[in-house]
């Protein structure tokens, strides 16, 4: 078998295990359903009744793209963290010691989570239809296409972190502070039009800042609401997430695999 061949097949098979093995436990199933009840029943409910009314948009509607872009950061970058947690527990210490590339390793990672996000997206569907929130018809099937290239921006952001991690605890707890204040400054549940100062400039340097707000140029499309929910021109949006996803990727990997070898 030549080498090409050998790592493709190394790429499709990690794939298929984070795949296979995420339905084998119910807590993904749990987590796409809670998150969304969290954030976007509760939370966003109750922002809707008191700042929706004057704001010229669908303001759950507005949740609903933020958290589904915020899903995919969660599921990516949490995906890439288990390859501490595994390395750690010596669960995949066939695939380390294996003749295969370590980058073939973390591609296989990054295709089985980005996979994986369409269970927390469906959740979120879910908990929009039982909110009977507009789900934007022919632009839903737009934005859930541009998933993949999210993901990607998710999984180089998590790549990037493994790359300095070197124990699962700080795996867990980093993973979560990676994506909790992206969440609360990128414009996923407030509005960030007017943020300025410190939180304007947090807003500028995080990457799920761009990828919500290409999301919603997405979906918004030909939409009146599109130019009071829109920040940016979507190729902006594009050229910032390539940059992230090539400075995150290349270092990351870089410095995971230089990790590896020195063990």
């Amino acid at each position: 078998m030549s080498i090409a061949a050998r790592e493709l097949n190394a790429i499709v098979a990690i794939a298929f295990r984070e795949f296979s093995r995420a339905f084998r436990s119910p807590v993904p199933f749990i987590v796409s359903l809670v998150f969304p009840i969290l954030f976007l029943g509760i939370l966003g409910g109750s922002l809707a009744q008191n700042l929706g009314g004057g704001i010229g948009f669908h303001y759950l509607q507005f949740v609903m793209i933020g958290m589904m872009v915020n899903s995919i950061f969660m599921e990516t970058i949490s995906g890439m963290s288990t390859l501490i947690e595994e390395r750690d527990k010596n669960m995949t210490q066939e695939l380390y010691v294996s003749p295969i590339s370590r980058y073939s390793i973390i591609l296989g990672k990054m295709i089985g989570s980005g996979v994986m996000n369409f269970i927390g997206l469906a959740g979120i569907l879910v908990v929009a239809l039982v909110l009977q929130i507009p789900l934007g018809g022919i632009n839903l099937i737009w934005l859930l296409l541009l998933t993949p290239v999210i993901g990607l921006v998710g999984a180089s952001l998590g790549i990037f972190f493994i790359g300095f991690v070197r124990d699962s605890k700080t795996a867990d707890a980093g993973s979560m502070l990676l994506v909790m204040p992206q969440l609360l400054l990128s414009g996923a549940i407030i509005p960030i039009a007017q943020s300025e100062g410190i939180l304007g400039f947090l807003a500028k340097i995080m990457p799920m800042t761009y990828c919500i707000d290409l999301a919603r140029a997405v979906f918004y499309r030909g939409q009146p609401e599109y130019d009071l929910i829109v920040l940016h021109h979507p190729f902006t949006n594009l050229f910032v997430m390539a940059g992230f996803f090539l400075v995150f990727s290349v270092i990351g990997s870089i410095l995971f695999a230089r990790a590896e070898r020195n063990r």
